[in-house]
């Protein structure tokens, strides 16, 4: 399930209703009761500092998975102080509300990845994973991180992500169907069995593939990325306004898509290539997100987990009326 689920947090009865989604989630996943344990204190710490420390926020659960490995990936996110001292405020017995001070700490043990990003008086965003089997999934030359969600009001996102692993390169796309509600879903559903069939071919050809299959749909946006480790590069193509970027510690340069709808008017499909640079860093989003945001107005943001830097742009950026995704690739030294 590459979509989120949002649960806003503003008073203490909704920490009730968050756990209670996270234990749903971990239970069709297949988490022991020890594991499913660890995601209710979790979640319900989570949640509990979002009502004692900030104005509220949200809590974003997604099912993840690494080598046949189950796992929930937990983001709280809140536009909140911050923090001064990130280190002292993960000490148990430090608080600021007046509690036990336990709650970051329990946390941070009971998570097989933990970040935070909480730079005072700039909100605080916490990032989790916990895993059905307890073993740590290995680290990967790529990690890969996203939020999408559906607009305000929506039980269906019209937006939706995905990526596929290959031995030398990986391939990320982005589709946006038109408009929002049931019928943009079935527009991205039908882009993304597109992918699924032809992945092993190139950007563009999948995309030339995913027109064809689109035509019976309201049609949509959808951009491809390729990142070839072997070659370091990446090619991309992509229709409709999927932006995309790429970042190093001395460039960023913004990736060219074509105008048009895929699945209805498409003049040309083009591949681009870019290098790919150790370290690396891949946005792509759809207009769900506002075009603003600037990284380097962030700092130590892209030393983050992609998830985490995708949640912070969610979270300051995204636009109510719309479907959003967000989706982050990372080079891990490759």
């Amino acid at each position: 399930m590459k979509e989120s689920i949002a649960v806003v947090i503003t008073e203490s009865s909704q920490t009730g209703e968050a756990r209670r989604a996270a234990l749903a989630l971990s239970n069709r996943l297949g988490f022991n009761e020890l594991e499913r344990s660890k995601v209710g204190i979790v979640v319900t710490e989570l949640a509990n500092n979002l009502v004692q420390h900030t104005d509220g926020g949200n809590i974003l659960l997604r099912a993840i998975e690494h080598q046949s490995t189950a796992g929930i990936e937990i983001l709280a996110l809140d536009q909140g102080r911050g923090m001064v001292d990130v280190e002292a405020c993960l000490q148990d017995g430090f608080s600021t509300g007046g509690t036990a001070g336990n709650g970051l700490g329990a946390i941070h043990r009971l998570s097989s990845l933990f970040e935070i990003y909480a730079p005072p008086t700039k909100g605080t965003a916490i990032l989790t994973h916990l895993w059905a089997d307890s073993r740590h999934p290995p680290a990967n030359t790529l990690e890969v991180g996203g939020v999408c969600l559906p607009k305000l009001g929506e039980t269906v996102s019209g937006d939706a992500w995905t990526c596929q692993r290959e031995p030398h390169r990986y391939l990320l796309l982005v589709v946006d169907g038109l408009g929002h509600g049931p019928a943009a879903a079935i527009a991205a559903s039908a882009a993304l069995r597109a992918f699924q069939e032809h992945h092993a071919r190139s950007p563009r050809a999948i995309i030339e593939a995913a027109h064809a299959a689109l035509r019976s749909t309201r049609g949509a946006a959808l951009a491809i990325a390729e990142i070839d480790f072997e070659q370091q590069l990446v090619r991309f193509a992509g229709i409709g306004n999927i932006a995309a970027s790429l970042s190093s510690a001395t460039e960023h340069r913004n990736l060219v898509s074509y105008n048009g709808t895929v699945g209805h008017e498409v003049r040309k499909v083009q591949e681009f290539t870019y290098p790919w640079y150790k370290n690396g860093l891949l946005i792509m989003h759809s207009d769900g997100l506002g075009s603003q945001w600037k990284l380097d107005r962030y700092p130590g943001l892209s030393q983050k987990h992609p998830s985490l830097i995708a949640g912070v742009l969610y979270r300051d950026f995204h636009r109510d009326r719309d479907d959003v995704t967000v989706l982050v690739a990372k080079g891990i030294g490759v």
